[in-house]
């Protein structure tokens, strides 16, 4: 299976210690038991068991089978059906949610290490659940309690599904220009018409229902995102009728040939109201943020399956000689892992992925502390979610598809033919970067709305994390933690330069965010191989863990920072750069070929 349980294990007890997090957390996790050691082994050892034997032999034979769309119905690749049932069955739905609801009342964060196992292992069929996740936090969080008690036991049994319909023809990422209409009915039900496109898993056979989280306007609704609304809108009606939801189509796609992504067609099908009128962007984004780490963690997961893949086939592949010597001399040639190109590449992916992992643990630990803290630490984590969002989304997306792609180029010409399947992690990585808001849109919502526009806070909020760090890891690696704290002071002088200098010329936020996003990404990975160095330097030091590991950990942290970190400095000079090269071209002559 294309995922190392060791290196998440490790993280998970050794650099981010779960068990000691949620004892912290204090007696509201878990109905008053905090998940020690042993049953977080346990959910791992269970969750590795099913993705290993359900999910990973279906990776390659649902991209060739893909989904089938007849007459409005959609099949899903052979075995996708009983993977689920045996997804539901053993209580997988229902992780995290409200023991009230029928869920198991566990923390945010430790869904992600199942999520973690289900995106190496088959990251299409994994969009079925993580979709209706997403369902789950929204109505839970803005539901009324009757539509709680309606329809959360049926989402936490994973009896029903749910998607979220946001994108119209006309509609993309300016959600504001929905057109969805919703027309109220007598019993305080809605009337939902309007179709929504690129709806992943709008239509399948894993489920008897599907509830629709629709955006439609009310009847004299304002203009844009103030005017939107959120509905509930089930395929087939409590009553069990079905409503008025059709698939009109499924698309014909690059990547992810597992998950259907459908063309949904309301027409005048009842829906529930969520909350109050034209609040429903502001709902809709508890679903969405949330959707976003997925997301992001997608890419790591992307990152490192496609790392194991190429680190085997270096150390089997035979092409010419080490240039200090023969390192196989009873071989013909010496195994590609010699190379300096293919090592470079190697270590890149393993710094993209393993770092990218460690951001997302260290993230849904903040969002642990957002739900289950005190008011200030609850605070402090709100602010500090926001601004990691962004980054976690579009920062490790990117970089997880440059790691596919270095697992592509090591193959050669072999990764380019179906046979290996190194291919599929590049087409199904690709759609990363697009769906849940591209990665411009998440670098103008972290440089305009998590940085500018809150004075900082959460930038402020890490530069103390980074501090914290530092301080700790400058008896260990004393390099490191100049390098972390040169990093914060820069990262703060060019943070402040950019605002000042926004606050005459708006075009500058639009022609740096993409390279502020970059920039914040190669900071914040600093941040966590620095924990992941700590770690390893203070076990070797003790003489604890496998020597191996801890020294390969130890070597990438150094790769990372002599290699990785000094991009940021374009992305820097490009900032510093202003937005005259990019704004001052007119379109006509942009476009004069």
């Amino acid at each position: 299976m294309p995922v190392s349980l060791k290196d998440i294990r490790w993280q998970t007890h050794e650099v981010f210690d779960f068990a000691g997090h949620y004892a912290r957390l204090g007696p509201a996790v878990a109905g008053g038991e905090a998940p020690d050691r042993a049953f977080i082994d346990a959910v791992l050892d269970e969750a590795h068991r099913f993705t290993e034997s359900e999910l990973a032999p279906l990776n390659r034979s649902g991209d060739e089978a893909g989904c089938t769309w007849n007459d409005g119905a959609v099949t899903t690749p052979p075995g996708y059906k009983e993977a689920y049932a045996t997804y539901a069955a053993g209580g997988w739905s229902g992780l995290i949610g409200d023991p009230a609801y029928g869920g198991q009342g566990l923390p945010d964060s430790l869904s992600l290490l199942l999520e973690d196992l289900i995106g190496c292992a088959n990251p299409a069929w994994g969009m079925y659940p993580a979709l209706s996740r997403g369902v789950i936090n929204a109505l839970a969080a803005h539901g009324s309690d009757e539509q709680k008690q309606t329809f959360l036991p049926k989402l936490l049994s994973g009896e029903w599904t749910g998607t979220m319909c946001l994108t119209e023809p006309h509609a993309g990422s300016d959600v504001g220009l929905a057109r969805t209409r919703a027309e109220p009915n007598a019993d305080g039900t809605y009337a939902v018409t309007g179709t929504k496109i690129f709806i992943s898993a709008g239509e399948h056979d894993l489920a008897d229902n599907i509830l629709h989280l629709v955006l439609a306007r009310v009847p004299e609704a304002p203009e844009g995102t103030r005017g939107i609304s959120m509905f509930v809108v089930p395929k087939v009606n409590l009553d069990g009728a079905r409503n008025g939801v059709t698939c009109g189509g499924i698309e014909h796609k690059m990547g992810i040939h597992g998950n259907a992504t459908c063309t949904m067609h309301f027409e005048n099908a009842t829906g529930h109201l969520v909350g109050e009128p034209n609040k429903g962007m502001r709902y809709m984004f508890t679903m969405m943020n949330a959707a976003r780490l997925v997301v992001g963690l997608q890419g790591v997961c992307g990152a490192h399956a496609a790392s194991l893949k190429a680190l085997e086939y270096a150390q089997e592949r035979l092409q010419m000689r080490a240039l200090t010597g023969p390192v196989a001399p009873d071989k013909p040639a010496d195994p590609i892992i010699v190379h300096g190109d293919v090592r470079r590449m190697l270590l890149t992916q393993r710094a993209i992925a393993e770092g990218g992992r460690a951001l997302v643990y260290y993230a849904g630990q903040v969002a642990d502390r957002l739900r289950q803290g005190d008011e200030a630490d609850s605070a402090r984590a709100d602010e500090l979610l926001d601004f990691l969002t962004p980054i976690v989304k579009g920062g490790l997306t990117e970089l997880g598809f440059e790691s596919v792609n270095h697992a592509l180029q090591i193959h050669g010409g072999h990764g380019y033919i179906r046979e290996t399947g190194v291919e599929q992690y590049v087409r199904d990585m690709r759609i990363t970067l697009v769906y849940e808001g591209t990665t411009g849109i998440q670098a103008l919502d972290l440089l305009g709305r998590k940085v500018l526009q809150t004075q900082g806070k959460g930038l402020m909020h890490f530069v103390g994390d980074m501090a914290e760090l530092s301080e700790a890891l400058r008896e260990h690696r004393p390099a490191l933690a100049d390098a972390l704290d040169a990093l914060a002071k820069e990262w703060g002088d060019l943070t402040m330069a950019l605002g000042a200098k926004a606050m005459e010329n708006l075009d500058e936020v639009s022609a740096s965010a993409v390279d502020y996003l970059f920039y914040a990404t190669y900071a914040v990975l600093a941040y966590c191989w620095g924990r992941m160095a700590l770690t390893a330097a203070v076990q070797q030091a003790a003489g604890e863990g496998e020597a191996d590991f801890l020294a390969g950990k130890l070597a990438v942290a150094e790769f990372y920072f002599a290699r990785l970190l000094p991009r940021r400095t374009a992305h820097k000079l490009a900032i510093e750069a202003g937005p005259g090269t990019i704004s001052a071209p007119a379109a006509s002559a942009i476009a004069a070929l």
